[in-house]
């Protein structure tokens, strides 16, 4: 069972916790406000009032026993960079930190932080990303050149097999997965031959990923 650490309990943290925990995973959420450590205490393993400016408080709690931390702090450039370096002191493994726009994130990145999100950003270009391209059911940023997208698959793909398609030298992308309803095959075998209803999880450069919307 992997073990997180939640600094910070506004809505991205107290979501980030709860979904953690709803997924088998050990957690531990804190924030200096008693009000929203007790809104959470019956969603998570534990939950403590606790400042994570502080390194002892970090210490005591036993943070670095945790496989990850997340930093949630995402209003104070300061509070947030003072957590992060006290985690990332104590030998915490992975830190993941909030950050509030590109300057914040760029200050956590040198300070050690292992991955930064900007949440609002994020979800915005996906957004527009999902907006922009009609017959994309979904879109995952991997970086600014990488993504995944979820795509019906074209009318031309239907009754081929994924050997016969050979996405991967004719465009450049893989097939990582297929959807169809519920079911999803993860790692189909190069004889899967394409359903009608079929959603394909594609992965690939940004010039790919567009190509295989425009079939």
């Amino acid at each position: 069972m992997r073990s997180y650490i939640v600094v910070g309990l506004g809505r991205f943290g107290t979501e980030a916790a709860r979904r953690l925990c709803e997924l088998g995973c050990e957690v531990l959420a804190m924030d200096r406000s008693s009000e929203l450590v007790q809104g959470i205490s019956a969603n998570v393993t534990q939950a403590v009032v606790g400042d994570a400016r502080d390194k002892e408080v970090l210490r005591a709690l036993g943070a670095a026993d945790f496989d990850c931390a997340i930093v949630a702090i995402g209003d104070s450039l300061g509070d947030s960079v003072l957590a992060t370096m006290n985690l990332k002191e104590l030998g915490v493994p992975y830190v993941v930190c909030k950050a509030h726009d590109e300057t914040h994130r760029q200050v956590l990145i040198k300070l050690g932080a292992d991955k930064v999100v900007i949440p609002e950003q994020e979800q915005a270009c996906r957004l527009a990303r999902n907006l922009s391209s009609p017959n994309v059911l979904d879109y995952i940023e991997l970086s600014d050149a990488y993504g995944i997208i979820e795509v019906p698959a074209p009318a031309s793909w239907i009754g081929k097999s994924l050997k016969d398609l050979n996405v991967r030298a004719k465009l450049g992308v893989n097939i990582i997965a297929v959807k169809q309803g519920r079911t999803v095959n993860v790692s189909p075998g190069a004889d899967y031959a394409i359903l009608p209803g079929d959603v394909m999880v594609v992965l690939g450069d940004t010039a790919a990923l567009n190509a295989v919307q425009k079939l």
